[in-house]
């Protein structure tokens, strides 16, 4: 156990003991900044890729749908590279820099009329992320020393930071996109525009809030780090991994429904939902807003309450909240099944349903994603964390692409209240049976979850 004396966290803070419960490392801010713009430029996109396809290209829903899934899961395949290469060749911090450069240089593309810039913009940012996505994650766990209690309630910050940005994100290149006086084109490039000022706020701070974190394997100087390197894993490690994938796979349930915000969601808010508000007709895409919004407002209070209830011993384990999660996410689309039902009655419905459903999945979230983030940091070989924190996300890439696929079959059904049943009941089913074998997951975590 550390002392009074030697308690230094790696941004050089001197903190008492007792400190170490509350008060979080000062890099965490600063990628919470820079996580902060990056998802910027990703939720602002977003927000209006399949609306672009389908109110300006004219591609049919089930078209749109289906890129919309081909995308944003090629964005969750290219970190497990990004995270070997940071792992083995050169390091999160140098990965970070070229992942963002290449990001904003897709968003740029995305900004100039014609099919030719739009695919090479698609591909850029799905290059980019590769680089950037695991590596961001995988530094805010460097921050930790191991069993550091602070860790969960650091990573649900890191999360707000996320949120924030897909909170402005759709008001902004929403607006611009679904504008007349603007269009497209512009809510494309303000998504660019704020990847470059992540960027600039990385290499401004990396070095005084940062030192020592994310160099490449050849700037390490540890010789126990070296070493390390190069041992075969242990049993216990091997059964840490084995947790990762499988909670990654109850996360594919979770994605899959979820992410039907830019897309089914998206439509429903688009055509069968009242937008008019003292006159003025709001875009559909600022519905996105409204989950991170909620995360800003609930994340600060489930952050403090898993740091209040660890310093009790009574923190659930991580698995048994993310069973929570899944829980929650298939209520909230409960009521996405009860406003469908009026929709298919051919009225316009309250934007009230819509709401409630994100805000529920917001809850849902809390309790799974920025948890699961945590978890990996914990369960990973130091030697392998950033190749595993893209392992994780592998589990969206699944996910995303059956978003798209499932978004797509919308019109196949015969109601839209039976489509969004689908995304009540998986979730909830998955949730139960991960709430269930928790206590085998908690032994195979060997005490790190």
């Amino acid at each position: 156990m550390a002392t009074i004396t030697d308690t230094v966290d790696v941004q050089g803070d001197v903190a008492l003991q007792g400190d170490l419960d509350t008060r979080q490392p000062r890099g965490l801010w600063l990628l919470f900044g820079v996580e902060m713009w990056e998802r910027f430029s990703y939720y602002g996109m977003r927000a209006i890729l399949v609306l672009y396809l389908v109110n300006e290209l004219k591609w049919s829903d089930a078209s749109a749908s289906r890129l919309y899934g081909n995308y944003t899961s090629l964005v969750y395949l290219t970190p497990i590279i990004g995270g070997w290469l940071a792992d083995r060749f050169i390091g999160t911090r140098r990965s970070l820099v070229i992942g963002g450069a290449i990001i904003a240089a897709g968003h740029f593309c995305l900004a100039i009329p014609g099919m030719t810039t739009f695919y090479l913009g698609l591909g850029l940012i799905i290059v980019g992320t590769g680089f950037f996505k695991p590596n961001v994650s995988t530094m805010v766990g460097q921050l930790y020393r191991q069993n550091d209690i602070r860790r969960d309630a650091g990573f649900t910050i890191f999360y707000m930071g996320v949120n924030l940005g897909a909170f402005l994100a759709p008001l902004v290149c929403g607006y611009l996109g679904e504008s007349p006086q603007w269009g497209w084109h512009y809510g494309f490039g303000a998504a660019g525009v704020g990847m470059v000022l992540g960027l600039i706020m990385f290499l401004w701070g990396r070095d005084r809030y940062l030192p020592g974190i994310g160099l490449s394997p050849r700037e390490q100087t540890s010789a126990e780090a070296k070493a390390a390197a190069r041992e075969p894993l242990t049993r216990e490690e091997k059964q840490r991994i084995a947790v990762i994938f499988i909670v990654a796979f109850f996360v594919i349930f979770f994605w899959a429904a979820f992410e039907q915000a830019g897309a089914s969601m998206n439509l429903f808010a688009d055509r069968h939902t009242a937008r008019t508000l003292a006159g003025f007709e709001f875009p559909a895409s600022w519905f996105q807003s409204v989950n991170p919004l909620a995360i800003l407002i609930f994340a600060p209070l489930l952050a403090r309450l898993w740091v209040d209830l660890g310093r009790r011993g009574k923190e659930p384990n991580t698995p048994a909240k993310m069973g929570v999660g899944l829980i929650l996410l298939g209520l909230g689309f409960g009521l996405m099944v009860l406003g469908a039902a009026r929709a298919d009655q051919g009225v316009l419905v309250s934007p009230l349903w819509l709401v409630g459903a994100y805000t529920m999945h917001t809850w849902g979230e809390l309790a799974l994603s920025p948890v699961g983030l945590s978890l990996v940091s914990k369960l990973s070989p130091a030697r392998l964390v950033a190749m595993m924190m893209g392992v994780w996300f592998l589990a969206n890439f699944v996910a995303n692409w059956l978003a798209g696929q499932l978004s797509a079959l919308m019109g196949d059904f015969s109601s839209l209240k039976a489509f969004f049943s689908i995304f009540m009941i998986a979730p909830i089913v998955a949730g139960v049976v991960l709430l269930a074998i928790s206590p085998v997951l908690k032994r195979m975590m060997h005490g790190r979850g």
